[in-house]
């Protein structure tokens, strides 16, 4: 659906009269329809407040002379808002579903032409074992899964949009074991499950638009001025959102396949142990950035973390049926 009619103006009474209000199904055209009207029809807003209680997102109308027209970029910001599902934390998404899945498939098919493929019966047999339950709990539609076991040292495992997940040998000897193993991939389909991928590209995408905006801004100043922005734009964008946000994630995604793990039937009490490994494999590998220059929690932080999720993780513990 696109243009105006997607877009109304105060529908029921949960939504103040004259705001902005657009209806679940607007997309980005009606974004930019609605914030090409002018001020006589739409009073500007600030502080968008997300309430889906009445059916769509609306604005806290604020009369300020000051923004004669509602900002495109606000706009679009407000129409590509979506929700993760058992957090409920708002985030934005620039991307479909769709579009996510077809780069996370793409991606996947060109990663197994490039890098070798562990066919070891007895190893693949347990990684499908465990991916399989943990697929079967997660709330990812559409998705198509497949588990496959790379050749690397690398200690590490991926969850593709669309249900693709990887899994590296290097980081089988921290897994030790059947639960360690569901504590990873139950982690790295969390990712999936949160739109973690769209959301990090969505970010790239507004912090682009405002480097370019900046840009524009300073275009007729000397180029000490402007590279001198650009350099602390890039700086702070960085260390104040990219950086903070991709731990955030982190945070979230275990979070969530701690609670992936449980409904599987794996004791999320082995998610602490399989952490606590990992953080002795990061001390003897030497990682000693400082925590603000990190993209993962610090291990201590994350340990404490999932502790303290642990009673609710328990609270969804299924045993597997033989």
């Amino acid at each position: 659906m696109s243009g105006f009619p997607s877009v109304l103006l105060g529908p029921d009474a949960d939504t103040p009269a004259g705001c902005p209000y657009l209806a679940p199904d607007a997309d980005v055209a009606s974004a930019f329809a609605l914030a090409s009207v002018g001020r006589s029809a739409v009073r500007p807003c600030l502080g968008i407040s997300l309430d889906s209680g009445g059916g769509g997102f609306h604005c806290e109308v604020m009369h300020l002379r000051l923004f004669p027209r509602l900002s495109p970029l606000v706009v679009i910001v407000l129409v590509a808002c979506t929700t993760v599902p058992e957090t409920g934390r708002r985030q934005l998404n620039l991307m479909s579903p769709g579009e996510e899945m077809k780069l996370g498939l793409t991606s996947f098919e060109q990663m197994k032409k490039e890098a070798p493929i562990n066919r070891d019966p007895n190893l693949n047999a347990l990684v499908q074992r465990v991916g399989k339950r943990i697929a079967a709990v997660a709330p990812l539609p559409n998705a198509q899964w497949e588990f496959v076991v790379f050749d690397s040292k690398e200690a590490n495992a991926f969850c593709l949009p669309g249900g693709k997940v990887g899994i590296y040998t290097g980081i089988l000897p921290i897994t030790k074991d059947e639960a360690g193993l569901a504590t990873v991939i139950g982690h790295e389909v969390a990712h999936a499950v949160a739109r973690h991928g769209a959301e990090r590209m969505s970010e790239a995408m507004m912090i682009q638009t405002g480097g370019g905006l900046l840009g524009a801004g300073l275009s007729q100043k000397d180029p000490k001025t402007q590279a001198a922005a650009a350099a602390a734009y890039g700086l702070g964008t960085q260390l104040l959102r990219t950086l903070p946000h991709s731990r955030a994630q982190e945070s979230e995604a275990d979070q969530l396949g701690l609670l992936y793990m449980a409904r599987a039937g794996y004791p999320p009490e082995a998610a602490v142990g399989f952490w606590e490994r990992f953080a002795q494999f990061n001390k003897s590998s030497g990682n000693a950035s400082p925590w603000f220059l990190r993209t993962h929690p610090l291990d201590d932080v994350r340990i404490q973390q999932i502790k303290g999720w642990l009673p609710r993780a328990w609270q969804e513990f299924k045993p597997a049926t033989p």
